[in-house]
């Protein structure tokens, strides 16, 4: 059956429940306090009739038409999380509803009109909304945005260095496939000795990626831009500046695919108006939320993608001092890219709305 509202408490849509984000939120939905009077779960027409667990309960899959918001109104909240040209398509028909819509994509990121939002850093721009509309930041930026808006409130961020090793799983579920397929094909080979070898084996097909990601790193994500910058790093840039409200902030980054199916790391220099004592540093992050520091080097205990898959925190360590500034300090921080980087963001998102009409 359809998951209904069976309470005065607000509903819930999820479009797009059966992609590799959608499968995340169904599990954090199940795991958090529930809020929810009911959870509708919404996919393309090709999805339409299966059956998923939500809370405990079996819910069909709706195809995504009008008809499938039939009952949604003031107060409720529709998760989208689609591409970004189905986003833009369906988020202001839900909001005619008297909906809020929540979005994961990129349709709103850099509408002045639609806040874009962190929780643990700016959840009160939650509530200013002119287009019904909230959007939820890309997966790396939302990985090191905690940690960065707790060291920002202390120091005051003036300057950012960011590169960043992200797991194929981003680019959902074909980029996760492309990448089990080539690691099938190089595994328990001499491949990658020799110019060209990996790329013979893997063939024509690298997936979504711009080069064979098996026994590689790729330092390019998204589409071409001006002056060579991808169109990946220049959205990083972006939603950085407006989640921590530092319009002309300089920001440079790198994006790199790595063969990780699943968990996003960040090499970080930070640069602040005053002089950083690591020590003091450090405990900012252990008290910030949804950050965790795992920090020893000496014991061989620092943040990996692999320890961070299926947890919901950024984990940061490596934390220093800079040898050259004082005011500037580097860390490396993982999460993982579809919990902590969009689902989580995304759930926490509707749920602050959905306290505002409980």
């Amino acid at each position: 059956m359809t998951a209904t509202r069976s309470t005065p408490a607000p509903a819930l849509a999820v479009v797009g429940a059966t992609g590799a984000v959608g499968s995340v939120v169904l599990q954090i939905l199940s795991q958090r306090a529930d809020v929810w009077g009911g959870i509708r779960l919404i996919a393309s027409a090709r999805s339409a009739g299966r059956m998923l667990a939500v809370r405990g309960e079996e819910s069909e899959v709706l195809a995504l038409t009008e008809d499938a918001f039939d009952g949604f109104g003031q107060g409720d909240v529709v998760l989208f999380l689609t591409p970004a040209e189905v986003s833009a398509r369906w988020a202001p028909v839900v909001v005619t509803r008297g909906a809020v819509a929540v979005d994961q994509s990129a349709a709103f990121r850099e509408d002045p009109e639609v806040p874009l939002v962190v929780p643990e850093v700016n959840a009160q721009a939650v509530r200013m909304r002119p287009r019904g509309i909230v959007a939820s930041p890309d997966c790396v930026t939302a990985s090191m945005i905690a940690a960065l808006g707790a060291l920002h409130a202390e120091y005051a961020l003036a300057d950012l260095t960011v590169s960043s090793y992200q797991a194929a799983s981003a680019a959902g579920r074909a980029g996760s496939e492309a990448l089990r397929r080539q690691l099938s094909l190089v595994a328990g080979t001499s491949l990658g000795e020799q110019t060209g070898d990996v790329r013979r084996a893997v063939g024509e097909d690298a997936g979504p990626f711009a080069a064979p990601l098996a026994l590689n790193v790729v330092p390019w994500s998204g589409e071409l831009r001006g002056g060579g910058w991808s169109s990946h790093e220049l959205a990083v840039r972006a939603q950085t500046r407006r989640v921590l409200h530092l319009p002309a902030l300089p920001v440079a980054v790198t994006c790199v695919q790595v063969p990780v199916l699943t968990g996003h790391s960040l090499s970080v220099r930070a640069r602040f108006e005053a002089e950083v004592d690591a020590a003091h540093a450090r405990e900012i992050l252990e008290a910030a939320p949804g950050v965790v520091v795992v920090d020893d080097p000496a014991a061989g205990e620092f943040p990996t993608p692999v320890d961070a898959a299926g947890t919901d925190p950024a984990w940061v360590g490596r934390l220093r001092a800079s040898l050259d500034d004082p005011r500037s300090l580097e860390f490396f921080v993982c999460a993982d890219n579809l919990r902590n980087g969009a689902a989580l963001n995304a759930t926490q998102i509707a749920e602050l709305i959905a306290g505002e009409f409980a």
